[in-house]
């Protein structure tokens, strides 16, 4: 019975279209619940991002248009991180890669190289104001300077790290550039305003207490942003050593200045800042989140979280200076 209804279905359908007719949809006349499945969505755009901060912002503009892969990890650290055969894998079938450039990730342009990329990269630190510090092993000078790579922790160059996220985005998927621009949008908004609540908090503390130890130099940005002098045992990237003379220099400057503020990094070795605690009697705070999220759950696992994690406990360890 069935099989003589379709047939005659199809000579209708048949007939109409040789008389111009737009075909029915299959099924719909005969009530037998044959519909035809709808168009496959496009697939998300794939993204490869060097670290877990920047896969973060990717993931706030992109929602769920991207999938985001961070080759470190959240808990990791870029500096010194050993590329696997799976990275250059991932990196081979992505549709964008988001670096931050910098001098960071010393090991991208090879780990690229080695997968055959041949796609778009973003540098998403492109435009920003740089600076640099003197190059130096423990207190050693080095050589002239070396620029900052941690660029993103300044609020104001987090929105610029949103707008180049945005437009290559929009380059690399044009029919959902509408979307990225919106999104960019709002987290250029919400940037804006926790821009302005760290300097609210920092302004609260007395210029003299605004002093601060972490393990490297890795707030460089946050100081010149917000008014607060770091210091640290370690430079620019935690591939470095202390040496004796310098740590034995910033623990007399500690205990000159009575500062208290002292901070364990979380991707960091803990034992040296522990040193400099038995030395100095600063009570060990944090641990600040610089390099990298927490994980998903924990108290830091998006680029703003880090920022509304970070400020209160710094803020409670100035007060003690």
């Amino acid at each position: 019975m069935i099989g003589r209804l379709l047939t005659r279905a199809w000579a209708r359908i048949r007939q109409r279209a040789r008389a111009g007719a737009r075909a029915p949809v299959l099924g719909l006349s005969l009530g037998l619940g044959l519909v035809l499945p709808p168009p496959a969505a496009a697939a998300p755009l794939k993204v490869i991002a060097s670290f877990s901060i920047l896969a973060d912002m990717v993931r706030e503009v992109g929602g769920d248009r991207v999938t985001v892969t961070p080759l470190v990890a959240p808990g990791g650290d870029a500096h010194v991180y050993q590329p696997t055969p799976s990275d250059a894998k991932a990196i081979a079938a992505a549709d964008l890669v988001v670096v931050n450039g910098l001098g960071l990730e010393g090991w991208i342009d090879r780990l690229i190289a080695v997968s055959g990329y041949k796609g778009p990269i973003l540098v998403a630190s492109h435009e920003v104001a740089t600076q640099t510090v003197p190059a130096r092993v423990g207190d050693r000078p080095t050589g002239p300077g070396m620029v900052d790579p941690h660029a993103w922790q300044s609020l104001r160059n987090g929105r610029i790290y949103f707008a180049n996220i945005a437009d290559a985005l929009s380059k690399a998927d044009p029919a959902h550039a509408a979307d990225y621009a919106r999104e960019a949008r709002r987290m250029d908004g919400e940037t804006a305003s926790l821009d302005a609540w760290v300097r609210d908090q920092m302004a609260a503390i007395p210029q003299e207490k605004r002093r601060i130890i972490t393990s490297h130099d890795s707030f460089g940005y946050f100081g010149s942003a917000y008014g607060i002098t770091f210091e640290a045992p370690v430079g620019l990237s935690t591939e470095g050593e202390a040496t004796p003379a310098g740590l034995g220099k910033l623990i007399r400057q500690i205990r000159a200045e009575g500062i208290k503020a002292l901070f364990i990094e979380s991707m960091a070795d803990p034992r040296l800042i522990a040193q400099i605690a038995r030395e100095t009697g600063a009570v060990v705070g944090g641990p600040l989140y610089s390099d990298t999220l927490s994980p998903a759950g924990g108290p830091a696992d998006g680029y703003l979280k880090m920022f509304r994690y970070n400020v209160p406990i710094m803020v409670a360890a100035m007060q003690r200076n």
